[in-house]
């Protein structure tokens, strides 16, 4: 095999058909400014190809399955192995998935303990033993005389199948019904059931009434249908209740029958094992009183009740008059002034106390009298009793999620929670980290025949558990919703997955796997990689942080500019030969000689908001003080608390107070300080957005000036030309042949789909009528094809459009296309795209930005960009507080709050605060003892 990969020709994006040569079994770094070219070169050229050629190699009929890719613009690519791709944008949004899960540890832990699970009783939590025939026989003949019953084996439960063969077995060996599916049926007339369908087939064994002398009939048909059903039987009243008795698994005490435990049972995606109340989802939705009534301060007559905000019709002050009158209260009084009884009555209703109630109706007063439903539960019956999908959605502004009262927020039935094994069942083992989890089947003592079925399944849940630690996972509980992981946490638990599974041969690709990682813990990272190499595998990896490049085998560097001023390979070779290249602007980064100064003299503030008793998630009840008008870097180790302080608390709390808004804040006691801030900006990674028509020009605004200057023009004006003609998204000015794409898919079937230009539009998605409307000799088409540089010459003249312009350039992305599909820009270039668009709002000098590791996918030299923009901001008297990792964003900051001190339940206190060298002098912080040679202290 070719010890090296090579690539002739790649022209895809922004590439200029470039020749690159990756040598294989090395852990190669993919480099360069933010839009230079490295994910087109990584993911969109070589994991394409890789993929597209293992597809190919299937049938034709399986092809037609899966959705296939594009073949990349490159002449041509050797020595390719196949790829495996592990990016930050595929994390499961399902909220069924969880860190066990997707990282298969939790199916062991069902084979575990569906295997060598002790079972207990969950009325009275005895350890439960198998029950005889005599002992259900006993239990039978407890219920009242006379009692009608069923005995029923059930011969599948819950199984996909026709069982043709086994129902006219069972009608040769003397049976004549059976239920199936909750239905009576005879098994001499032909029954056909759909072999996609889960089935539940129950032999009717015998009828019997409860009485004297029925011991012994009762006896032998439990034991028939014992034989039938592998040791289980149901016993059913005649239109009463059911139960099911078990050979292997019933409390004496009790008289709870357990069925076979099986991994099934304690799954939450199946119904063998969900929680029936929360379908295996371990939250519920209800009506809360916190988002009916979000601001208490309000009075009943200001509009304290949301849901009756919009009621303005008279019956409504009548009726808060009549429980005025009825409770004594004053309806001009705040909510949360009121008496407890009335703010209980008025949000849960009273009862079964009467209220007098009149309504007034031609010139007469009419009374009558019932209880006062109350808010919540006239919510709750509409939400119930509509059919409508819009009634539905308004009503569920009002709503918040809350663990299930029956679960407890565990996602399984109170019979699967009762298995244990070493004392602990099966949820309470998930809710633990990776780290206590690792230690608990560490210390795991398990009687011998018990230890030799467990074995194999506790290698692979103990290694699985080691991964996860490798890769700076550790603080992690098993139970976290995946939902909840940031890009960097999702792709590292890929990454410990594709560890585990130990493919050798494998050319791995992966996409920034420092993000949201601590200095402390990059090594471990670095350290994973390398096995990855070690076995056998090629790792390329597209990266900016300075020890990952410094450990590669062999780098590229990209450049030597970002977009159309990109797509070459600048330096090539070992670490040491790049920075030894002056070609590389990475190289003369390592070596120091170009670097991000550290500040002169650091801001400081008289004005705080102060932040009193923060304790979501992992935080201990903190106080913290965020200087105003000054850059604020929070930082700590992965999982200290960053997150759940600023955003998931700070930012929600802000949101509600400044906006009214209706997402839940994070718990703390108070904040103080908001009178001296008018807007909060949260400014994250998600892409601005995910069709091919949203572009920079959509996203900033600059295309509805654009269009409403072309509808402006007297040609425009004549031809009765509004705004919407100029916009490809609607009918009028767009091409219908492609409906305002500009390119039209072809449908291959088993081979990928064909992208073409448009033949009627040449791919400029407007129709020839639009079209010829100029504006300094160009339409509209040729100026979203101009760069920001171009179109900020040209447009010049127009204030609006040219100021949004510049603040797009002055945050370096002035080579960018105003039309560019912003699908197609890197995470970094997208960032920047609604930085601009913020600042080119107007300045309050009153705003709190927050900023969720900006630094993601940029290189050294645009996190100095990234910088200048974000010190401005500051200069105008503003608040920037911003989540990071990177030690140049760090040292430039003007107040640091580091928490720690470690991840977890071990995390969520402040270790140190103050400026960097405040916090550099602590002792106690993993990030100032990093920070140190950064400050030359």
């Amino acid at each position: 095999m070719a010890d090296k990969i090579v690539i002739k020709g790649a022209r895809e994006h922004n590439l200029k058909g470039i020749d690159v040569e990756i040598p294989r079994e090395k852990l190669v770094v993919i480099t360069g400014v933010s839009g230079s070219g490295k994910s087109t070169l990584a993911f969109d050229t070589i994991y394409a190809e890789g993929q597209r050629r293992y597809v190919e190699s299937l049938s034709a009929y399986a092809r037609q399955f899966l959705s296939q890719m594009e073949k990349p613009d490159v002449d041509s690519i050797e020595g390719l192995s196949p790829a495996i791709s592990i990016e930050q944008k595929t994390t499961s949004k399902n909220p069924r998935s969880t860190v066990g899960t997707v990282t298969e540890i939790y199916d062991y832990l069902r084979l575990l303990f569906a295997r060598v699970g002790r079972v207990h009783c969950h009325k009275c939590g005895k350890e439960i033993s198998s029950q005889t025939v005599e002992q259900m026989t006993d239990r039978i003949l407890e219920m009242p005389e006379k009692t009608r019953l069923l005995i029923l084996a059930p011969v599948v439960r819950g199984r996909k199948g026709e069982y043709r063969k086994e129902l006219k077995q069972l009608q040769a060996d003397g049976y004549v019904r059976v239920r199936i599916d909750g239905e009576m049926r005879e098994l001499s007339e032909p029954i056909a059931l759909d072999k996609k369908k889960k089935h539940t087939v129950e032999v009717v064994v015998d009828r019997v009434v409860v009485k004297e002398g029925i011991e012994g009939r009762l006896a032998d048909s439990l034991e028939t249908a014992l034989g039938l059903a592998e040791g289980l039987v149901r016993v059913e009243e005649v239109g009463g209740e059911s139960r099911l008795f078990s050979e292997q698994h019933a409390c004496i005490e009790c008289g709870v029958s357990y069925p076979e435990i099986a991994p099934r049972m304690f799954s939450f995606n199946s119904p063998y094992g969900a929680c029936a109340d929360c379908s295996g989802l371990g939250t519920r939705m209800y009506f809360d009183p916190d988002q009916v009534v979000p601001n208490p301060g309000l009075s009943l007559r200001e509009g304290a009740v949301v849901p009756w905000e919009t009621r303005t019709g008279v019956y409504y002050h009548q009726l808060l008059e009549i429980l005025a009158d009825h409770y004594e209260f004053d309806i001009n009084t705040p909510f949360a002034e009121l008496p407890e009884k009335a703010q209980k009555v008025l949000l849960h209703g009273s009862g079964k106390e009467p209220v007098r109630f009149w309504f007034d109706q031609g010139g007469r007063r009419h009374f009558y009298t019932k209880p006062f439903e109350g808010v919540i539960p006239n919510l709750e019956r509409r939400y119930r009793e509509t059919d409508s999908e819009n009634v539905r959605e308004n009503l569920e502004r009002f709503m918040n999620v809350m663990p299930c009262p029956s679960c407890d927020g565990a996602r399984l039935r109170r019979e699967s929670l009762c298995v244990r094994v070493g004392e602990k069942s099966i949820s309470e083992v998930c809710a633990l980290s990776v780290t206590e989890a690792e230690g608990f089947f560490a210390g795991l003592e398990l009687a011998e025949r018990e230890a030799e079925i467990g074995r194999r399944v506790l290698k692979e849940i103990r290694q699985r558990l080691s991964f996860l630690v490798h890769v700076g996972l550790d603080y992690l509980s098993l139970s976290r919703s995946a939902g909840t992981l940031s890009g960097g946490e999702g792709q590292r638990i890929r990454l410990a997955t594709q560890v585990g599974s130990s493919l050798v041969g494998v050319l791995y690709i992966l996409d920034e796997p420092s993000i949201g990682l601590h200095q402390r813990d990059n090594r471990r990272l670095l350290e994973t990689l390398k096995r990855l190499r070690e076995i056998g595998n090629t790792v390329l990896v597209v990266e900016h942080d300075e020890e990952t490049i410094l450990e590669a085998d062999y780098v590229l560097d990209m450049g030597p500019g970002a977009g159309l001023k990109g797509g070459r390979v600048v330096a090539q070779g070992t670490p040491k030969q790049i920075m030894e290249d002056p070609a590389s602007l990475t190289g003369r980064y390592l070596t120091g000689e170009l670097s991000i100064e550290v500040p002169q003299e650091r801001r400081r503030s008289e004005r705080f908001l102060e932040v009193r008793g923060a304790r979501e998630n992992n935080l201990r009840g903190i106080d913290v003080k965020i200087p105003l008008g000054v850059m604020t870097c929070v930082t700590g180790v992965s999982g200290s608390g960053k997150s759940t302080l600023v955003l998931d608390t700070l930012y929600k709390a802000l949101s509600q107070r400044l906006y009214r808004s209706r997402n839940k804040a994070g718990r703390v006691d108070d904040i103080l300080g908001l009178d001296m801030l008018d807007k909060v900006i949260d400014i994250d990674q998600s892409p601005i957005g995910r069709t091919p028509r949203s572009n920079p020009a959509t996203y900033t605004g600059v295309f509805t000036d654009v269009r409403d200057l072309f509808a402006g023009l007297p040609d425009a004006k004549v031809r009765g030309f509004k705004p919407g003609r100029f916009s490809f998204n609607v009918k009028g000015g767009r091409c219908e042949a492609c409906q305002g794409d500009g390119i039209l898919k072809i449908e291959m079937h088993f081979l990928p789909d064909v992208f073409v230009t448009c033949e009627v539009c040449k791919g400029s998605r407007y129709n020839r009528e639009t079209l010829e409307v100029r504006y300094k000799g160009k339409n509209i088409a040729e100026v979203l094809d101009m760069t920001a540089n171009q179109a900020a010459r040209f447009l010049e003249n127009i204030p609006r459009i040219k100021n949004k312009l510049e603040t797009l350039r002055s945050v370096g992305l002035g080579y960018i296309k105003l039309g560019q599909s912003a699908t197609t820009l890197s995470g970094g270039e997208a960032q920047r795209v609604k930085l601009a668009k913020e600042l080119s709002k107007r300045a309050t000098g009153r705003t709190i930005y927050i900023l969720d590791e900006p630094t993601t996918g940029l290189h050294f030299a645009d996190i100095g960009k990234l910088l200048e923009v974000l010190h401005r901001l500051v200069e105008a008297g503003n608040t920037v507080v911003v989540i990071e990792h990177n030690l140049d964003v760090i040292k430039t900051a003007d107040h640091l709050i580091d928490l720690g001190p470690e991840g977890g339940s071990r995390g969520g206190e402040i270790v140190a605060c103050g400026t960097p060298e405040d916090v550099a002098r602590c002792s106690a912080s993993h990030t100032g003892r990093y920070l140190r040679p950064y400050l030359n202290l």
